[in-house]
């Protein structure tokens, strides 16, 4: 308001003197000749839905009832409806509050202006210092054409330079702020979408729980701002009115009304459970009251302040940002204070005043509009006209929000001319002002409340709803870096190799090249996976995390970190999966001819010593037995997360039944020595030495075997020797050719046997030698 209101002629503050019949729409103006007294049997009785309760105070808490939304406008088949068709009824202005707030505009125009001012410097330099390089050696030829040519870009390249700098910069600092936050998601056109999706979703939720608070909080947030409930006079002059006008309106209810102390500016304001109304008001005429009244029971009636409450709420970051600034301007009011306040916080009051404002404009005009006609259709146009004529506005806001959603309302002068317009009279033509009224509430019932583009609307949103909450469980139920280590874990119970692999990184499975033998080893009966395991954590950083996991293996509880890497390509366009980032631990096995086992599959054999990838959980290793030696099995135990793993050392033993078996095979070698009649038997340990004599006949026996030792020189090779106490003998008998005849003999000596026993075809085989 600019000025303070003129005090207006004096009235009579009985209340039931302007009080139609209770749902009547065309009850006569206030203070006309025809208006009925108080008590007569047009009066509103006690209990109608326009008469306040039998000894209560009008805006007493004895109004209040048990619903939480009591006080909320009729016409709706429920609250759901009633908050629904403000939610969603100026998209316009939801839009413009969605864009300026989570796209981040305040931060995109201040890189523009940075981004523009260091390209225009830059623009400004460049253009006056290569301003000649500028035009083509062709045209700076080119006569009469070149010099005008140079002399412009020589006297103005500068300040074009720095022009073009400016709007170069500004673009690409506005685009770069709006951009960047999607840099990651144009690779993949669903990532967009769902982003999209995701932030609608969200900013649709932040506006529904800040609508719905605000209206169930509606009376303290009002008391805290300084409204209070009616004296006794204030509600004997104000509360018949309301009902007058509550009546005149058609409506079987009304707001709760509240005042605040405000002898100076007349101001009035709905809100979505209550009017406000300043004391400055009670100076006006009955008329001027009525028709103010009946204006704000026409925005409580259509839910103006709920559609207001959704845009701040889908704005809410920038609402409470524009807040500041608003206060500190309408607290101190001085252009000083302005300068300053616009100079530190000129995005939010730039993005406020041309993006949101603009795009809620609309709604609040015609909001403005309907609310006039309404006041016009409940016969208080003269009133309506003395209110327009007399102040600028007599709705001013008491936040920052409400003061700049006031500077949206029409010029008084247009709506004055509206005024004008031809509508039924109320006092003639009952008929036409109810349908008037039908058409201005959109009907009583609510019917119309869910029109066609108000339930596409809905199902659009309900649509993006589930689709993300779906996407959402969905991306939860297995697209989690726990479900990756679930899983894995989940694939080594099933003893399911190429599935465990399945949830490695591809650069590790590539690295492990052909996995057959891991996946016979997995799938062996032997193999042992770790139990109990649960994910007890998980720490991400962008595309890598790091999960602790907790397992039983060999009967210990034990717990280990496992990394993950996100991929970069994505299942259906929309899901990213993850993958265990760690290779399978190795077992170093000696080599050897006779290969090792593993869980029963052989390993690879090697000269010296193999390298087997094996997942978490135990193996048994062992090694071969035959004839003469055996390995006793040993268990590895691979934990998750481990690179290297030792213990499969194993020592072959010889049988207890080799040695026997050895002795016997020694003997029949020993035995077929003696049975040569010769000196010297090949490859034998027996020699007779005659001293030069010529052996004409000679015959061997053992005396007595030699008692050998074994000493295992690989799993199927043992070094046999006799130790020098441990050796036989063997007696030679014959007769030798000599100078003086023939002489017989007979000797005895000592027998030792060394050699090889080795494996073959199953059978210990002995070769006699050294070893």
């Amino acid at each position: 308001m600019d000025s303070a209101p003129q005090p207006g002629p004096e009235v009579d503050p009985a209340p039931a003197r302007n009080v139609p019949p209770a749902g009547s729409p065309t009850a006569p103006p206030a203070g006309s000749p025809t208006a009925p007294p108080a008590g007569s049997p047009t009066a509103p009785p006690a209990g109608s839905p326009t008469a306040p309760p039998a000894g209560a105070v009008a805006g007493s808490p004895a109004d209040e009832s048990g619903d939480r939304f009591a006080h909320r406008p009729p016409g709706y088949p429920s609250a759901l409806v009633w908050l629904r068709a403000g939610i969603l009824r100026d998209w316009r202005g939801v839009l413009g509050s969605f864009l300026a707030t989570w796209f981040y505009v305040p931060l995109a125009l201040v890189a523009a202006v940075w981004g523009g001012l260091a390209l225009g410097l830059y623009g400004l330099i460049a253009g006056g210092t290569q301003s000649e390089e500028a035009v083509p050696a062709l045209l700076r030829d080119a006569p009469l054409v070149g010099p005008l040519l140079e002399a412009f870009v020589a006297r103005s390249g500068g300040v074009v330079g720095g022009f073009a700098g400016f709007a170069l910069g500004a673009l690409v600092g506005f685009l770069a702020v709006l951009v960047l936050p999607w840099r990651n998601a144009f690779d993949e056109p669903a990532n967009l979408f769902t982003g999209l999706a995701g932030m609608v979703v969200a900013a649709g939720l932040v506006g529904l729980l800040y609508t719905v608070g605000r209206v169930l909080l509606e009376p303290w947030l009002l008391g805290v701002s300084g409204a209070r409930l009616l004296s006794r006079r204030e509600a004997e002059r104000l509360r018949p009115l309301l009902s007058d006008c509550a009546a005149r309106l058609g409506l079987p209810g009304e707001p709760r009304l509240l005042i605040e102390d405000d002898p100076v500016l007349t101001n009035a304001r709905a809100y979505a459970r209550h009017v406000v109304v300043s004391t400055a008001v009670l100076d006006c005429t009955d008329e001027e009251i009525a028709a103010l009244l009946s204006h704000e029971l026409v925005h409580w009636r259509t839910g103006d302040e709920v559609t207001s409450a959704f845009i701040r709420g889908v704005g809410l970051p920038l609402v409470l940002v524009h807040a500041l600034p608003a206060w500190l301007m309408r607290r101190f009011p001085h252009p000083a204070t302005d300068f300053v306040v616009f100079l530190f916080f000129w995005p939010v009051l730039l993005t406020m005043r041309y993006l949101v404002l603009p795009c809620h404009r609309r709604d609040v005009r015609a909001a403005e509009y309907r609310a006039d006609t309404g006041a016009v259709l409940a016969g208080h146009r003269e009133g309506m006209r003395a209110m327009l004529e007399r102040r600028r506005s007599f709705e001013t806001g008491r936040s920052g929000w409400d003061e700049a959603v006031c500077a949206t309302h029409p010029p008084s002068e247009l709506r004055l001319d509206r005024l004008d317009h031809p509508v039924p009279d109320p006092a003639t033509d009952r008929a036409a002002t109810a349908r008037g009224l039908d058409e201005l509430f959109g009907g009583t019932t609510g019917a119309t409340v869910g029109s066609r583009r108000a339930l596409l609307l809905v199902g659009a949103l309900v649509l993006v709803s589930c689709l993300g909450g779906g996407l959402t469980a969905t991306q939860w139920a297995f697209f989690r870096p726990q479900a990756a280590v679930s899983d894995y874990f989940a694939a080594l119970d099933d003893h399911d190799a190429p599935e465990a692999l399945d949830q490695l990184t591809p650069d590790v499975r590539a690295a492990l090249g052909d996995s057959g033998q891991l996946a016979r080893m997995v799938a062996a009966k032997d193999y042992r996976p770790p139990t109990d395991v649960s994910v007890t954590g998980v720490e991400r950083d962008g595309d890598e995390a790091v999960a602790t996991v907790a397992y039983t293996l060999a009967g210990r509880k034990l717990t280990a970190e496992l990394p993950l890497r996100r991929d970069d390509s994505a299942v259906l366009g929309l899901f990213h999966r993850w993958h265990l980032d760690a290779a399978p631990a190795t077992l170093t096995l000696p080599g050897g001819p006779a290969p090792l086992t593993v869980n029963g599959v052989p390993a690879p054999t090697g000269e010296e010593g193999v390298a087997v990838p094996l997942l978490p959980g135990a193996y048994t290793v062992a090694g071969e037995s035959n004839a003469l030696s055996e390995t006793a099995p040993r268990v590895v135990y691979v934990v998750p997360g481990q690179q290297s793993v030792s213990g499969a050392e194993l020592t072959p033993t010889l049988r207890p039944e080799a040695l026997a078996a050895a002795e016997q095979s020694v003997r029949s070698y020993l035995d077929g020595c003696a049975a040569q009649a010769v000196a010297a038997p090949p490859g034998c340990p027996l020699r007779y030495y005659s001293g030069g004599s010529t052996v004409k006949k000679i015959a061997w026996k053992i005396t007595e075997y030699p008692r050998i030792e074994l000493t295992l020189t690989g799993p199927t090779t043992a070094r046999v020797s006799t130790a020098y106490e441990s050796q036989g003998s063997a007696r030679a008998t014959g007769s030798t050719v000599g100078y003086f005849g023939t002489t017989p003999f007979s000797d005895t000596q000592t027998v030792g046997v060394s050699g090889v026993l080795s494996v073959v075809d199953g059978k210990l085989t002995f070769q006699p030698g050294d070893d």
